[in-house]
């Protein structure tokens, strides 16, 4: 069996959910039995609507050894400190792969590294579609901070829809309302991904899928919120980059002519996994 952990919750959202999602699809589709470890009911919810089979809850990174079992595979997609576990998770069990941390981070024990630019999108977002023109703007699936709240007069100078997430907080709608033209709820995040002409996001996730499916994409690079992937490996993905909530920098890129830029994305080929289990 091979299990992959997927650190998710009301504070970090779910962007490493999604390219979980993308693997364990694939996966699936070869006969592959997996499980998917979530931190949370709702992120397990979530999962389950994008395709996934199984899923189980578990605390954080140092329990994935009380559903898994010695001689199965795990891969791990976190960054929270696993206080030494890793070490026993290597001795326990047959493969053990884990997401870098940045360009800098390598293997400390007999784990497998998968690097800092290895990208998962869901094949769905790959299919051709029909664009309905419209500027779609998602923050992520959490806003714990309220950052579109205190970026107001940013919103208020574009006609933007804005796509919930899944952590938003009771009745952070109605101010919401105030913002965008229309709101669209959580459940439609992939269909929505798809067809948007026009993607403007602070998740690199997001961002990924947006372009797979040859939206025009633009990226809010946001200190306070850290990239699940590098700016420069985005912007080679032909996805323009915006320092922070820059209302003349976004005018000037949704004023000009969309580029026809090539997609250089691709499904992830999971062959190198699926030889070692």
């Amino acid at each position: 069996m091979l299990y992959y952990y997927a650190n998710t919750g009301h504070k970090i959202g779910l962007e490493r959910l999604r390219r979980g999602v993308a693997l364990l699809n694939s996966l699936a589709d070869k006969g592959i039995q997996t499980c998917f470890l979530v931190n949370d009911f709702r992120a397990g919810l979530v999962a389950k609507d994008l395709g996934v089979q199984d899923y189980v809850t578990v605390e954080g990174v140092q329990d994935i050894d009380a559903i898994a079992e010695h001689g199965d595979s795990i891969i791990i997609d976190s960054i929270e400190d696993d206080h030494g576990r890793l070490v026993k998770y290597c001795e326990d069990f047959k493969n053990v792969w884990r997401f870098a941390h940045d360009t800098e981070d390598t293997a400390i024990h007999d784990e497998k590294v998968l690097n800092s630019d290895v990208v998962l999108v869901d094949a769905r977002y790959f299919e051709k579609v029909k664009k309905e023109e419209r500027v779609l703007f998602f923050l992520g699936d959490a806003d714990y901070d309220k950052i579109v709240l205190g970026n107001a007069d940013f919103f208020k100078a574009f006609n933007m829809d804005i796509l919930l997430g899944n952590y938003f907080f009771v009745k952070y709608e109605d101010d919401l309302a105030k913002l965008f033209v229309t709101l669209h709820e959580p459940e439609e995040y992939s269909e929505l991904i798809k067809i948007s002409s026009t993607v403007v996001t602070t998740s690199a996730q997001a961002a990924l899928e947006a372009k797979a499916s040859d939206a025009r994409v633009i990226f809010l690079q946001i200190k306070e919120l850290k990239s699940l992937y590098e700016e420069v490996y985005l912007n080679k993905n032909g996805i323009e980059i915006v320092d922070g909530f820059n209302v003349e920098e976004l005018k000037v890129i949704l004023d000009k002519s969309p580029q026809n830029t090539d997609n250089k994305l691709k499904i992830y080929d999971d062959k190198s996994i699926i030889k070692e289990l």
